[in-house]
């Protein structure tokens, strides 16, 4: 079938280019299965190739991290669109996407890297992990319709990502399900991917969405099928260390921590250097001395490489979850199995940004008990970590042991157990204080930014972060646009009361003052806001300063269109019932660069999409398979 890729997703916007490669001859690597324990029943590729793909499915996998499996034949996929900004960091040509080997790749119907006459080379896999769903530990989960190709390494950048297709068909891990994509919820993650990551905040990525034309998959309907190849850092999640500790495979768990600070993250050397807290000499839990890598501090609590390891991981996350406090972004489904490794915001399903601050909202229609609503998610990211905290524990809690003999081969001593757990207790709660002192420095450091200051204050987080959030939830006021309103502020304007609740209005709803509030009381609120931040930018800027520089950087951190929920519910429409191609393409690009006054596409639709939210489509809510 044809592709259609509109003129925007064949460079950036200014016209730039980028050399590269086809997505053919890209570099590739398979080190995640070349390094890690595969599925017994097929312990080589060549006997899962052998194998019938009918006959690869659901069924409960032990002593693995992952299962060799090919995707399922697509028949006449069409390429609907493509990143550019996705095919640049992979290092992947402009135009490549034209060709057939691209289309033919990116649906699951050619494997690269696989010489079947030899049986020899590498193979498409997917992942063995499990889960805690809602606080409630779920099992084995696993790539339930998610077949990892290759790895591959950019030369320019030197980074290494894994390409993956989700929807591709039945794994082992499909559980009841069917392997497959809908279109709806592909074309959501597609957008979503690439805008988190223009907006800085750690994210998967998407490379291209196909259309699978002659596929009908049965969700709450019947809906056409569709495949995200998207690509990551590392896919690996908590839920992957999960499930090793419920089946007590420790040794895997030592050899999946040894390989994330060799592999995916860039070697040992590369994790946080010892705690402050650490200082004097410690005891061996054993009585075997000190070892190596050991770091000295308080008797049960000095750190070794894996609890550093742990750290590493812990401040990741906390600094995007951080990121997506500061920009409303609320992932919706935040179960271990959906807890990167790496850090990265990943599997989306009921995801949204904010419109109105409502700080108890969840754009998830099934958490009837709000347990992954906006507020909640630092609590919950930090309740995942202290179950990844669990699984390592017995590698951080035996301290400078750790390469002990006699604890690599057999474990802890039934006499020495208790205060194994207590150091390891007490290691993941004091990794939890540097979990909070990450998360509230990069969460201030985001907010003095949008607001346009130079350098935070301790009062600011009173006098400005929360008399705003206060004031946005009782006024009913959108959260992104604020900022990006607030951007075009002239501080010589808000000298005078009167003037800054005239300017109040620009905050507004269409419909004006929403949620009963009277409006001069309304206004009179956000002028008083006004006027401390102005204060603030005063003390930042200079009171002769030229607004122009505070305006223009405000501008390239508080994002004129966010992918809202009622803008994809559109574009799925367009896409899906109207037959029409293009205007996927163009929200894409508009969420490629978020920070533009326009794009060059239609003055109307922009404007439309990047403003005032439809009454009726304000906190949208959507189910877990979107």
């Amino acid at each position: 079938m044809a592709t259609h890729i509109s003129s925007h997703s064949n460079g950036t916007s200014n016209g730039t280019s980028h050399s590269g490669r086809s997505l053919v001859d890209l570099p590739k690597s398979w080190t995640f299965t070349s390094s890690l324990p595969p599925d017994p029943l097929f312990p080589t590729p060549a006997a899962s190739h052998k194998t019938p793909r009918e006959k690869i499915g659901p069924r409960q996998v032990k002593g693995a991290l992952f299962t060799w499996v090919r995707p399922e034949e697509a028949k006449d996929p069409e390429l609907l669109a493509v990143s550019p900004a996705a095919l640049k960091d992979l290092g992947i040509k402009l135009g490549d996407e034209k060709t057939e080997d691209f289309r033919q790749v990116v649906a699951g119907n050619k494997i690269l890297g696989w010489d079947a006459e030899k049986e020899e080379g590498g193979y498409p896999w997917a992942q063995c992990y499990g889960g805690w769903q809602f606080g409630s530990w779920a099992g084995q989960l696993g790539d339930g319709r998610a077949i990892s190709l290759f790895e591959t390494t950019n030369p320019e950048t030197n980074k290494r990502y894994e390409v993956q297709l989700k929807g591709s068909g039945l794994t082992p891990y499909s559980r009841f399900a069917d392997g497959k994509a809908v279109l709806r919820s592909s074309i959501r993650e597609f957008v979503v991917s690439e805008a988190l990551n223009a907006l800085k905040i750690p994210s998967t990525r998407a490379l291209s969405l196909t259309l699978l034309p002659h596929q009908k998959v049965r969700r709450e309907t019947v809906e056409p099928g569709a495949i995200v190849a998207r690509f990551a850092e590392s896919w690996l999640r908590i839920g992957t260390f999960d499930i090793l500790r419920a089946r007590g495979e420790r040794a895997m768990i030592r050899q999946l921590s040894t390989y994330i600070a060799e592999n995916v993250f860039p070697g040992w050397e590369s994790l946080p250097a010892r705690n402050p807290a650490d200082d004097g000499k410690n005891e061996s839990p054993l009585g075997t001395g000190v070892a190596k890598d050991t770091i000295e501090g308080p008797p049960g609590l000095e750190e070794n490489r894996f609890t550093r390891l742990y750290r590493e991981i812990v401040r990741r996350n906390a600094k995007t979850v951080a990121a997506w406090q500061a920009y409303a972004f609320t992932n919706g489904v935040l179960n271990t199995d959906n807890t990167s490794i790496f850090g990265l915001s990943m599997d989306f399903g009921p995801f949204a940004f904010l419109d109105n601050f409502d700080p108890h909202y969840t754009p998830n229609h099934d958490d009837h008990m709000l347990r992954y609503s906006y507020r909640n998610q630092p609590s919950i990211i930090w309740w995942n970590l202290v179950r990844l905290g669990e699984s390592m524990g017995e590698l951080m809690g035996i301290g400078p042991d750790v390469d002990a003999e006699e604890f690599v081969e057999k474990g802890v001593r039934k006499e020495v157990a208790d205060d194994l757990v207590s150091r390891a207790e007490g290691l993941i709660q004091r990794v939890g204080e540097e979990y909070k002192a990450t998360f509230l420095a990069e969460y201030k450091r985001l907010m003095t930014a949008r607001l346009g200051l130079k350098v935070f204050k301790e009062e600011d987080f009173e006098s400005l972060f929360s008399e705003l959030l206060d004031m946005m939830e009782a006024l009913e006021l959108d959260f992104n646009h604020f900022f990006r309103r607030l951007s075009y502020f002239s501080i010589a304007d808000l000298e005078v009361n009167d003037a800054r609740k005239e300017k109040a209005r620009v905050f507004f709803h269409d419909e004006g003052v929403t949620g009963g509030h009277n409006d001069d009381a309304a206004r009179t609120r956000i002028s008083n806001w006004l006027g401390k931040w102005q204060t603030r930018v005063h003390e930042d800027w200079g009171t002769n300063s030229n607004d122009a520089a505070r305006q223009q950087a405000m501008r390239s951190v508080n994002p004129n269109f966010i992918p809202r929920g009622w803008v994809l519910d559109e574009v799925i429409t367009r896409v899906e019932k109207g037959g029409e191609r293009e205007i996927l393409d163009r929200v894409l690009n508009m969420a490629l660069h978020p920070f533009e006054e326009s794009w060059g596409w239609d003055e109307k639709e922009e404007a439309r999409f990047c403003g005032d939210v439809p009454r009726q489509d304000r906190a949208m809510q959507c189910s877990c398979s979107s």
